[in-house]
């Protein structure tokens, strides 16, 4: 390659269309510069310092998603900046200065480094902002990478607790796992869609829109329906799919309450926005791929909803359900085949389980003692009476996850369905229907432990709920911000509804 080719590449380099991005990655290394320039006694307010960073970062980007936003590709094809893609950072941005105002009350309870929580917890955040921009299996392999290294830093940070060493050793064998089985499936496409003896064959394979184009002369073709289901197994654990969804109790238990709400949320919206872009991609495979998400869709909800009824711990608990959650937007995927409406409720969905689980998960750092992992239903037991507050917040997101109305759960739920009844799942739609039925159960059971159980009696040998200290103001106001906007976005979804309409 000669001098002008190297130079007409770099000059495709908008590096100003990953300036947030940029601004994160730099905002994590002024935190590690500021831990050892600054005295001991000030290294407490470096977590406001990073949280401050992500809310100046944030409004911005909800700016450039509501005003004249440019699709198009960048670095030769390996980014394509879309809307998803832009709503998808909102998206993210959000989830990290949730996940950090949590991080101010876990972490106050243990003896750990607070400054390199925030810094791993900015880096894996522009990694998904990158990774849902991704256009090539090289960018979107690296990205995805980046996430998931960072999510075993994060799982196992208390390191002082078996159950967070036990759940960060169990992620990064499985991870590793699935990352190998995801590589070997695109080795698979990359040397399909190279092959010159195949019509179609391209020596850009790794390029979303070039496979796409290999797959439409060759949509029965058997390696590359194999490197598709393998590809869609490794996005599968990422989103905790079943059959992969094995590791999510032991994780979501062990690991601390911010980063199980970090991976409940975010990562499985990154998980599922590769999965729409990947399904897009592998479009004129539908044969193969309808069938394949359909059968995904049907066993995680039913799985998620029956192993979440024996549950007493309430991570466990909030992790199974969790995974029917996942199923509910792999119905939106499938539907998505067929229905352009199943994007935008997917989407909504996203936002709608990010307000209602970021607000249970931020009640449970407040009930949560010392041990992290120790987080049973008994501790809820008269909540209402010692803390009316934290119990109406915990009841709306409880509701909204269980999807009773007119809390946001509901309508996105009623989105996905509706997309699903007009494209023709009914069999599909009645198991969602069945998941949903059993899910009240279990979710009604923590709501009455917190507002009339007065005093439910321990499981076996757990101890006794944690005394509580006062909630914090920041902690409280944004509790109530996100009850509030749970509440107003089932009763008013205009504004965001016109957003996330297909253009």
């Amino acid at each position: 390659m000669d001098l002008s080719s190297l130079q007409a590449l770099a000059a495709n380099n908008d590096w100003t269309a990953i300036f947030p991005e940029l601004l994160l990655g730099c905002l994590a290394l002024v935190l590690l510069g500021l831990e050892i320039v600054l005295p001991r006694d000030l290294h407490r307010h470096l977590p406001v310092v990073a949280l401050l960073g992500v809310l100046a970062i944030l409004p911005s980007q909800i700016i450039s998603f509501t005003v004249g936003f440019v699709e198009g590709e960048s670095f030769n094809g390996l980014l394509y900046h879309s809307r998803e893609g832009q709503l998808m950072r909102v998206f993210f941005l959000l989830s990290a200065l949730l996940t950090g105002v949590l991080g101010t009350v876990s972490l106050a309870k243990q003896k750990v480094a607070h400054t390199e929580f925030y810094h791993i917890l900015l880096v894996v955040t522009a990694a998904m902002m990158l990774l849902v921009q991704s256009n090539h299996f090289v960018m979107l392999f690296v990205a995805l990478e980046t996430v998931t290294i960072g999510l075993y830093v994060l799982v196992g940070y208390f390191r002082t607790s078996p159950y967070s060493l036990e759940a960060g050793l169990k992620y990064l064998i499985l991870g590793a796992l699935s990352s190998a089985i995801l590589l070997f499936g695109i080795a698979l496409l990359y040397g399909v869609a190279g092959n010159p003896a195949l019509p179609g064959h391209t020596g850009a394979a790794m390029n979303f829109d070039a496979l796409r184009n290999f797959l439409a002369h060759n949509p029965h073709h058997f390696l590359a329906s194999v490197g598709i289901v393998l590809v869609l197994a490794g996005v599968a654990f990422k989103i905790a799919a079943f059959p992969f969804q094995i590791w999510v109790p032991d994780v979501y238990q062990g690991a601390p309450t911010p980063v199980t709400a970090f991976l409940a949320v975010a990562s499985k919206g990154a998980g599922f926005l590769v999965l729409l872009i990947l399904a897009r991609t592998f479009a004129p495979c539908a044969w193969l791929l309808a069938p394949v998400l359909t059968l995904m869709a049907g066993a995680t909800i039913l799985f998620g909803s029956l192993a979440a009824l024996t549950q007493h711990n309430v991570k466990r608990l909030m992790g199974l359900s969790g995974v029917t959650h996942a199923g509910f937007l792999l119905l939106g995927v499938v539907a998505a085949g067929t229905q352009a409406m199943a994007v935008g409720a997917i989407y909504f969905y996203l936002f709608a389980y990010l307000l209602a689980s970021f607000a249970v998960f931020g009640v449970m750092a407040q009930v949560a003692g010392a041990n992290d992992a120790d987080q049973e239903l008994s501790h809820y037991a008269g909540l209402a009476k010692d803390r009316p507050f934290l119990a109406l917040v915990l009841a709306i997101g409880l509701g909204s996850l269980a999807g009773i109305p007119p809390l946001a759960g509901f309508m996105g739920k009623l989105f996905i369905f509706i997309a699903a009844f007009k494209a023709g799942l009914y069999g599909l739609l009645a198991v969602a229907v069945v998941g949903v039925v059993i899910s009240i159960y279990y979710y009604f059971s923590w709501i009455r432990a917190a507002f009339f159980a007065s005093g439910i009696p321990p499981e076996g040998d757990t101890p006794a709920r944690p005394a509580l200290p006062p909630v914090g103001f920041m902690a409280g106001l944004v509790l109530g911000l996100l009850a509030f906007a749970t509440v107003l976005l089932g009763f008013y979804q205009g504004v965001l509804g016109q957003w996330l309409a297909p253009r």
